[in-house]
């Protein structure tokens, strides 16, 4: 596996988790991945905006050029995590489409981000001391991301028609490409969940999503870049990002 994938695909993430930052200054509220609905009733809203676009800049940056990158990776994890937790979880839960797969998409979308903070964290080889708890569970990384590629495979046969819909018309055969892209996340998934193959499923999902963001998610921004807080925007720079975990993942499996 070529070495360079390791600090490319945290490139990759650090930029994609930096950009959705960015996000929030220039709409002034949250994206949808980062918070759903902001409280109402707390003060203060377009501070905590703010607040939490520089914290994700911040935080992109620093693993970006490994300023205590170990460290600020690790603790990025926690907080996107505590984000689904307090946020993501009652907003869908007191929502009339709780039982609806599709309803959940942010909430792991931004699940899959606090795993790929921690293999970030992992992918360093500085010495930076952790609390012991939290050394332990950097590995679950994997297995966060992993979860949603399983899951969102399965949105592509329960919501069969909707997905086949962003097949690019160009492309051609829209129904066969949705099903195989199913299949090859459910793949993806359950391989890098596997030790013996996680490498190889790890580049191949890799690749498969940064094409998807040439392809697919790159023309769907420019053509709307405003609606529902820039959601296309969004996907462009979830897709960097995931396509980058994918990759650290490859060369860190081969490595262990």
């Amino acid at each position: 596996m070529p070495k360079w994938l390791l600090p490319a695909g945290r490139s990759f993430y650090a930029f994609g988790l930096a950009s959705i930052g960015l996000m929030h200054f220039y709409f002034k509220i949250f994206p949808w991945v980062v918070i759903p609905e902001f409280p109402a009733w707390i003060p203060l809203r377009l501070l905590w905006v703010y607040a939490m676009g520089a914290g994700l800049v911040l935080a992109g940056a620093c693993i970006l050029f490994d300023i205590k990158g170990r460290k600020v990776a690790a603790w990025t994890g926690v907080a996107l995590l505590l984000l689904v937790a307090v946020a993501h979880i009652p907003s869908r839960l007191n929502s009339p489409y709780t039982w609806i797969l599709g309803a959940w998409t942010n909430a792991l979308k931004e699940m899959a981000l606090a795993g790929g903070a921690w293999i970030a964290a992992l992918s360093f080889d500085d010495d930076d001391k952790l609390p012991e708890w939290l050394e332990r569970v950097l590995p679950a990384g994997r297995y966060l991301f992993a979860m949603m590629l399983v899951i969102f495979g399965a949105d592509h046969f329960l919501y069969l028609k909707f997905v086949a819909s962003l097949v690019p018309a160009w492309v051609g055969a829209q129904m066969f490409w949705t099903y195989f892209a199913g299949v090859a996340l459910i793949a993806g998934g359950v391989g890098i969940m596997v030790r013996r193959v996680a490498s190889v499923a790890a580049l191949l999902t890799g690749g498969m999503i940064f094409l998807w963001l040439l392809m697919l998610h790159i023309p769907r921004a420019i053509v709307d870049p405003y609606t529902n807080v820039g959601n296309e925007v969004a996907s462009v720079f979830e897709a960097l990002a995931f396509s980058g975990i994918a990759w650290m993942l490859a060369v860190f499996s081969q490595s262990r």
